[in-house]
């Protein structure tokens, strides 16, 4: 999968362009490509200027655009990354504008950044105009994104299936999440697990400091509770803490004590509102409030519709909700057990298969001696070393010296793959589940507490009159 971002450049191109060659992130320069400009900084931002002002209006304060394509773990090989990134640069571009390519591979995922002239060479228009402006159905981020979908296709490599979800936040953030990378799906992960280790909710506070999470939490406030992981703020000290509600509802402070007495064999629960509150002065405005009531009734209805299609009743929805929310977060901890089998298991076909193809090269060296072992052994250096080092790593992984097959290697791995679609299927479902019947239980649970002030405030007005 590759996940793309852009925005533009308004300051220094050349301090951007520093930043993407940069020799300890590029293998010492050899992952940089360019088109019709150097790959050296200043010369490179000095042609960049010329075109602009040679060509362009003048008027655009936007210098250039950075692009940044970003691949999953082990996807691809910067080699790879650089050739897809080049194609992305032809189909988007057309050979109309300046750019330079810099694969990064100082970190897990390989990522390409692009520094793309903002004036186009032929025209003279601004990228802006060309891709951003008038009836034009894909804006730029959106071109890019199609264009890099439909080469990660081509490739053979993962795409995002529905990016209508991503609703809300970066595509970036939304795979990140989706890996189980980003900070907000680490804190969360850490959260959970907490929650599980927990007496009550004091001890989960005392325990989130113990596992790396800081907490803020004052239930005088609105926002009651917040959480940072420790190592989040050790990389940024000016890093904020995210709100619960943030992270979802399953990590409001209610909900959190709800799953503490849940994973103790008990269930307690105390919802968050969502039904519309009903103003005092409505009361007496029969228009209004007929209209709150029928938008109550419809979001109930909704909420009862829910219940009927898991078959529990609106007293038992509370308990199911955090139930379903628990074997949801079960079901990520088995995903990504089967994910790092997978990723462990899938180098190792090739490892045994150079293996086997080097240990002639060591026979025959081990079935000489004297002069004519020390002569094959400066012919063959190299293998014989490689044959050492498989051989080492071989031992790592079997230390009984019973190596599998590259066959069984290949099988184990398919049935894990069929196993990681079942939970996958399985966890789709129980998300959904979990989903509704949290906002099934907060409709009625809030529309009954509402009717119950309704009657108290009935009450109190037939006492005045009387």
């Amino acid at each position: 999968m590759a996940v793309t971002k852009l925005h533009s450049i308004r300051s220094s191109v050349c301090d951007s362009l520093e930043y993407i060659v940069d020799g300890n992130k590029t293998r010492g320069h050899a992952l940089v490509q360019s088109f019709m400009c150097e790959t050296e900084p200043v010369r490179a931002a000095e042609q960049f200027r010329a075109v602009r002002q040679r060509f362009g209006t003048g008027r655009s304060t936007t210098k250039a655009q950075h692009i940044i394509q970003s691949f999953s773990p082990g996807e691809v090989t910067p080699e790879k990354a650089m050739e897809i990134a080049e194609e992305l640069c032809n189909r988007l571009l057309q050979d109309q504008y300046q750019y330079v390519i810099a694969i990064h591979e100082d970190h897990e995922h390989i990522h390409a950044h692009i520094i793309v002239n903002n004036t186009n060479m032929i025209t003279g228009k601004t990228f802006e105009t060309e891709h951003n402006q008038g009836n034009k159905k894909d804006r730029a981020w959106a071109e890019l994104r199609r264009i890099s979908d439909e080469l990660c296709k081509e490739n053979n490599l993962s795409v995002i299936e529905h990016p209508e979800e991503v609703m809300g936040k970066s595509h970036w953030e939304w795979d990140m999440n989706r890996q189980g990378l980003s900070w907000k799906a680490k804190l969360k992960y850490a959260i959970d697990q907490v929650v599980k280790e927990s007496d009550d909710f004091a001890d989960f506070l005392l325990k989130c400091a113990q596992n790396g999470i800081l907490v803020y939490y004052n239930p005088e406030h609105t926002i009651d509770l917040k959480f940072i992981l420790a190592e989040q703020k050790e990389r940024n000290p000016r890093a904020k803490m995210t709100r619960a509600k943030t992270l979802g509802w399953f990590y409001e402070t209610e909900q959190i004590k709800s799953r503490i007495v849940h994973y103790k064999k008990a269930m307690e629960y105390s919802p968050k509102a969502r039904i519309i509150r009903v103003p005092v002065q409505a009361e007496e405005n029969k228009f209004i409030r007929d209209s709150i009531d029928r938008t109550n009734m419809k979001l109930t209805s909704k909420a009862m519709n829910i219940l009927a299609k898991y078959g529990v009743t609106a007293e038992e929805a509370k308990a199911e909700s955090i139930a379903a929310f628990s074997e949801r977060v079960a079901l990520v901890q088995e995903l990504n057990a089967i994910s790092d089998e997978i990723k462990e298991l899938e180098e190792r076909p090739e490892t045994l298969r150079k293996f086997w193809a080097f240990k002639p090269y060591y026979d025959e060296y081990k079935s000489l001696s004297g002069r004519k072992q020390e002569k094959y052994k400066k012919a063959h250096g190299g293998t014989l070393a490689d044959y050492h080092e498989l051989k080492k790593k071989l031992l790592e992984w079997y230390p009984s010296g019973h190596v599998p097959t590259a066959e069984k290697l290949n099988k184990r791995i398919a049935d894990l793959n069929q196993q990681k679609a079942q939970k996958n299927a399985q966890y789709k479902a129980i998300k959904l589940k979990a989903d509704e019947l949290s906002q099934a239980a907060n409709e009625i649970e809030q529309y009954l507490r509402q009717e119950q002030s309704r009657d108290q405030q009935k009450k109190r007005r037939q006492n005045v009159l009387e």
